[in-house]
């Protein structure tokens, strides 16, 4: 369920996704996003973000630059995923399948926005 400001509602219990997945998906989709910002989309402190962006980067998933008072983002998608039952699975192929889902997703919510 999406709350006003168009961001998912907190959710309690177990998920499919993992908080590394979602914040991986969200610098994805705006490569120069700000802790906060990523942090309000995954429903995240923004220091518990700030350790996944470290836990990512210390493994080679994701590095970045500094310009200025912005970071930039840079996702290395040939990064196998680190679980053995992905072995052989790219963070490229992860990220195909949560866009697709967020594009699906936005659809459906720009199709219930407009039935309204």
């Amino acid at each position: 369920m999406l709350g006003v400001d168009g961001v998912p509602e907190p959710h309690t219990g177990w998920t499919f996704v993992t908080n590394h997945a979602r914040v991986l998906a969200s610098i994805a989709d705006n490569h120069s996003a700000r802790i906060r910002d990523i942090a309000a989309r995954c429903r995240l402190t923004e220091r518990a973000v700030q350790k996944i962006i470290s836990d990512l980067e210390q493994d080679g998933y994701l590095s970045h630059t500094r310009s200025g008072r912005t970071n930039h983002y840079r996702i290395d998608p040939s990064k196998v995923l680190r679980h053995p039952a992905e072995a052989g699975l790219t963070v490229a192929s992860l990220l195909s399948m949560l866009v697709r889902d967020e594009v699906e997703r936005q659809g459906m919510v720009d199709q219930a926005r407009s039935d309204s």
